[in-house]
């Protein structure tokens, strides 16, 4: 299988159809979720997070405050090791003073406690493989190919997942050129290509593939078959090129170069489904049809 050449940066900036433009994620110390963040190329983390990862605080807002108070340098050098960052929260995107991995350092020196080392370690391995990422962006693209592989998703869906990410980010990028901001604008926008492509919402093509909304984790295109993908890749390359063409601004104007670009996905789906007379969307997904070929195969060689 042929590489794609995809930036570390797209790859860890990727929104799925539920986000918005700022580019987070969780990762885990010891069971704890820490949101990490890009800026200036390197990750950053909510100091909140780092408080509530080594004391088991139950007001890690509050404790910060205490240290703040309790070391006097910390306090002094706070503005120049913290810095106000877009972060995902439950109640929307909000600025949460953020540190680099340098600063996390100097955060955890003020923290009495046992996980102390074990979070420096762990830090000192993600700022780590971000440094190699950053240096040698095949390596985002080699990690990514090895987690799908071992998902068990072949490589042919692997690098039109990969080429979907691309495609998708391309997208975000002009949607955000041309005045669009909002993390909900971000969603509308795309649950409309998702509507004209497929006929469905997002939501309901979630219900389909009998997926549980309550669950984050469980991306719709991780879920979609290679033809799923395909068109959803066509929807939004589409998308781009009809905003750049038209040289729109604003929601309303994306809203509507969405429907086109997804209707004219659409229509070559219709048109698919009317030669095969069978139904691109469907309850199935990637991995469970790899699944059912094996079967089929033991059952004819049994």
């Amino acid at each position: 299988m042929g590489c794609l050449n995809i930036n570390s940066s797209k790859m860890k900036s990727e929104k799925n159809e539920n986000m918005g433009s700022v580019k987070n994620s969780l990762i885990a110390f010891q069971d704890k979720k820490i949101r990490k963040t890009l800026f200036n190329e390197e990750w950053w983390f909510p100091a909140v997070d780092i408080v509530a990862a080594l004391t088991d605080s139950t007001d890690p807002k509050g404790y910060l405050k205490d240290m703040r108070r309790r070391d006097e340098g910390f306090a002094q050098g706070w503005v120049q090791i913290a810095t106000p960052l877009p972060i995902k929260t439950s109640g929307g995107i909000q600025q949460i003073n953020c540190v680099s991995t340098k600063g996390a350092f100097r955060l955890v020196q003020s923290i009495p406690s046992k996980k102390a080392e074990p979070f420096k370690r762990w830090l000192a391995k993600v700022g780590y493989e971000r440094v190699q990422e950053i240096e040698n962006p095949e390596l985002a693209q080699e990690r990514m190919l090895e987690l799908y592989r071992k998902k068990g998703y072949s490589d042919q869906w692997i690098e039109m997942r990969l080429r979907g990410i691309a495609i998708r980010d391309k997208l975000t990028n002009e949607w955000n050129h041309r005045g669009i901001q909002k993390e909900k604008d971000y969603a509308i926008l795309t649950n409309e290509i998702n509507k004209a492509t497929f006929d469905v919402s997002i939501k309901e093509h979630k219900q389909i593939k009998n997926l549980d909304p309550k669950l984050k984790n469980q991306n719709l295109r991780d879920n979609m078959t290679d033809l799923e993908l395909l068109f959803t890749i066509l929807g939004e390359a589409s998308t781009k090129e009809i905003a750049k063409s038209r040289d729109v601004q604003g929601f309303g104007e994306n809203k509507d170069a969405a429907i086109v670009g997804g209707t004219i996905a659409g229509n070559t789906r219709k048109n698919l489904e009317k030669e095969t007379g069978k139904k691109v969307v469907s309850k199935k997904n990637h991995l469970g049809l790899i699944q059912e070929s094996k079967s089929k195969k033991q059952i004819i060689k049994s």
